[in-house]
Order: C-alpha cells, then structure tokens, then sequence
C-alpha cells in the first residue's frame, strides 16, 4: 500500500499547479471568447438588416431631408436616394474568424446639374471644395474677344456619396461608427458598446439617413472631444462667388 504520509513528487506538485493555472487560464479565456462572438454575431446581424433595408430604399427612392451646403458655392437641397450597398470584411482573431468591420454607402442626387460662375482666381478654392466633398465637377473658362480669360465655369453635378462604417473593437468591446455625409458635409465618429448596434438603432439611423429624425445621434457618445469634426470646409477666399442652389422639387 503507498505510503499516506510520503510527500508529493516534485513532479506531481508542478502537475498540479499547471493544471490549476489551466483550469484558470480557461474558465478566463471563455468569458472573451463568447464576448467576441457575441459582437461579431450583433454586426453580422447588422448586415443583413442593413442589406435588406437598402435594397427597399433604392426601389422606392425617397426624398431626403437635409440641406448640403457647400459655403460660397452652393446648397443641395432635398435630394434623392439613389442607390447604396453594404459591404463587409472578416478576420482571423484569437483562432475565431470575425467581422473586422460593417460599412454602407449610399448616393443622393439632385435633379439637374448646377452651374457656378466665379473669377479666374477663385477657382482654386472653389476645386478644393468640391473635391474635399467627393462631389462631381467640370470646370471651364470663359474668354472675351481678345481670349483673356475672363470667368470660370464650374457644371456641378449635385451628387452626395454618404457612408457609415461599423468597427468593432474586440480588445476594448466597442463599436466605433464613423459617419460621413449623412445631414451635411462632415465626419463624425461615435462609439457603441460591443452589443450596442442594435435593431432599435439601425432603425434610427435609417430615420437619420432620411431626415425624420436625429434620435440616431444620441444613440451613442461622439468620439474624441465632444463635438462634429472633420468638416472639409476652408477659409472663405476674400473673392466674389456666384450661388446657385440645386433644389429638388
């Protein structure tokens, strides 16, 4: 018979001792590992609500109610929901495959092509504006009978390219939220908790999308120091711009 009172090999006292610090690691590691997956499935779930409502939103292309306006150059007024599509991406994290973000994008549009006329001068500052916005644009000059150039030309076509981008943060088990363009010509950027883009909100940002409300915005601290940033405006130029606003009827 062994002895009771022999003591423990050293050994069997490591085996014990890594054993427990398993156990340990393993009953610490699950908790995450379901957190994990519990964000990934929220997002994926995400998708497919997005997917569907977007594909309703281009057959029925509603009017949007915001206003876009570019200072000194022109306002858009109202447009309309032309198309969108949401796209994803998945990667390998702590051996599980997960989503590494949810992103949709959309375009508005008004209904004709808006014309700005400016000085010569003025036309760097006007092309940074537009371009900063991702808005469309054909510019050209005119020139009087001696071919002095005398006007610049700009046909802008009142397009807006919107976006929202979810990005879970698995380490801190948040969402980030980057929006861009979706009442104005901005970025903002908000952050949920990992199971915090829930139904109830993508509904809200839908509202948001199409100007019946802003509920979405509170949904969600902004990130950073408390307010919208990222507006791609420049200082005005000290020259006199021509206006149109292109207004949907």
């Amino acid at each position: 018979m062994p002895d009771a009172s022999a003591k423990p090999t050293l050994l069997e006292l490591l085996r014990v001792q890594s054993e427990t610090m398993r156990a340990g690691e393993t009953a610490a590691r699950r908790p995450v590992e379901e957190a994990l997956q519990a964000i990934d499935r929220s997002l994926w779930h995400a998708f497919k609500w997005l997917d569907e409502a977007l594909g309703h939103l281009e057959v029925i292309r509603p009017k949007v109610v915001h206003q876009y306006r570019l200072d000194g150059v022109l306002t858009i007024v109202n447009p309309q929901y032309d198309r969108g599509f949401v796209s994803y991406r998945r990667k390998p994290l702590a051996g599980l495959d997960v989503l590494e973000h949810v992103e949709l994008f959309y375009r508005l549009v008004g209904e004709t092509p808006v014309v700005v006329k400016c000085q010569p001068a003025a036309a760097g500052p006007i092309e940074d504006k537009l371009r900063a916005a991702h808005v469309p644009y054909h510019y050209q000059t005119e020139h009087d009978e001696p071919r002095i150039v005398r006007t610049g030309v700009f046909t802008i076509t009142p397009a807006i390219t919107a976006s929202v981008r979810f990005a879970p943060d698995y380490r801190r088990q948040v969402v980030v939220a980057t929006v861009r363009n979706i009442d104005r010509f901005e970025t903002l950027t908000m952050e949920f908790p990992g199971e915090g883009v829930t139904e109830a909100v993508l509904e809200d940002l839908i509202r948001f999308v199409l100007g019946e409300a802003n509920t979405f915005l509170r949904r969600a601290p902004l990130a950073g120091v408390g307010t919208r940033r990222e507006t791609p405006m420049v200082a005005e130029p000290p020259v006199y711009y021509i206006e149109k606003t292109a207004r949907v009827r």
